[in-house]
């Protein structure tokens, strides 16, 4: 079984209201725009982290963390991206790597909007945290909770904190 912690889009910020879901988590995953490396150092005060770089990230973070992602978890294949899109509107780049590695969970973040949605075409779970930073069009800051014990992705919670 594991706690993971699901972020993405801070943009050079990280709230410290956000410090007490960052607690009693196994990994924090972070789905891009992450700022600046000071983040990366915060969140590692927590828990073992897994990012991606996103479309705001300078060269420090873009040599530290790849534009895509692909790992098993327990028994889950997980795909993480910045830019991907949502079911149905994938760009072909994203449909392109979804049909190559075939996750169970797909994730992403870029559009600062919060969406769980299961994707019938390619049989995953599409999950888009929103975003935590003070920059961007969101007007509540959004993360995702979850417990991925062997094949199952459950206990999913929705924080969300005023701007």
């Amino acid at each position: 079984m594991k706690r993971i912690t699901l972020i993405s889009d801070t943009h050079h910020s990280l709230d410290k209201r956000l410090h007490k879901y960052f607690k009693n988590t196994d990994e924090i995953w972070h789905a891009g725009d992450i700022g600046s490396y000071d983040i990366i150092d915060k969140l590692k005060k927590f828990a073992p982290i897994k990012a991606v770089s996103g479309n705001i990230d300078n060269y420090i973070i873009t040599r530290a963390f790849n534009k895509n992602l692909v790992f098993k978890i327990e028994k889950i294949k997980v795909l993480i991206t910045h830019i991907g899109g949502y079911p149905g509107k994938y760009p072909k780049k994203i449909r392109d790597l979804i049909e190559k590695t075939r996750p169970d969970l797909f994730i992403c973040g870029h559009s600062h909007i919060l969406k769980v949605i299961y994707d019938k075409q390619y049989k995953l779970l599409h999950m888009n945290p929103g975003a935590v930073g003070d920059y961007g069009i969101h007007k509540v800051k959004t993360l995702l909770r979850f417990v991925i014990e062997d094949k199952n992705i459950k206990n999913l919670e929705v924080i969300e904190l005023s701007k």
